[in-house]
């Protein structure tokens, strides 16, 4: 592999990643350049686990949510682990599908049964948190060299950066809209019930309190229909 040229096209994916207007955007274009920049990899797949659930993000192709769901109900798979991981790996890979897997015994013969010849998980986390795992896989058996492991890794390092960011900023996006939405559902009540601001504010989380609605719900609601 040309580190040098590898070292310019990530550089290139990290712009390109920070210029994504969404979170779906930017898992998207993780995804895509793992086929693109990582040799061998031909689907490629985002793994999130909430609890024992598993759900397939910006997957390339069916191969990989079929994996994904293969996982989940089995409760093992390299990716599984990945997304899960408490210890220091932060990568697996099976090598090679024809060949029995002592660590995935199960998951291993029913994906090979699926398509899968050879595949990578990376874990994708900063510091503050763990996002899910990256998933790479391949239709041949032996696929991903050493040099494939390292460019995944890399990647992932990258992916994870720009994830938590595209994050913070729909999350940032999503409390200024919504701090917008009560102010207006306020001024709606405080017109039309001639009510203070700190009284037309108790309506709204009265009102999301007992009848357990999210407050910007009902602000919502407030802003459409004139009234909770």
């Amino acid at each position: 592999m040309d580190w040098r040229e590898f070292a310019q096209q990530l550089a290139s994916l990290a712009r390109d990643l920070l210029a994504q207007e969404s979170v779906e955007a930017t898992l998207e274009r993780i995804t895509s350049a793992a086929t693109e920049l990582v040799e061998g990899c031909e689907e490629s797949g985002i793994l999130v686990l909430s609890g024992k659930k598993v759900r397939s993000l910006a997957p390339t192709g069916q191969l990989v949510v079929d994996s994904d769901q293969l996982q989940e109900r089995l409760g093992e798979g390299p990716c599984f682990d990945a997304a899960r991981t408490k210890t220091g790996e932060r990568v697996y890979r099976i090598t090679d599908f024809t060949q029995e897997q002592p660590r995935w015994p199960a998951y291993a013969c029913q994906a090979h049964d699926l398509g899968v010849g050879s595949m990578m998980g990376f874990l994708l986390y900063t510091d503050d948190e763990e996002l899910g795992a990256l998933d790479l896989y391949s239709r041949k058996p032996g696929a991903f060299t050493d040099d494939s492991e390292t460019a995944g890794w890399l990647l992932a390092s990258h992916a994870a950066v720009a994830l938590a960011g595209a994050r913070t900023h729909a999350q940032m996006n999503e409390a200024v809209t919504t701090r917008h939405t009560i102010g207006e559902a306020m001024g709606i009540l405080m017109g039309s019930r001639h009510l203070t601001e700190e009284q037309a504010f108790d309506v709204l989380r009265r009102y999301s309190q007992d009848h357990n609605i999210k407050l910007r719900e009902v602000a919502r609601r407030v802003c459409q229909t004139g009234s909770v």
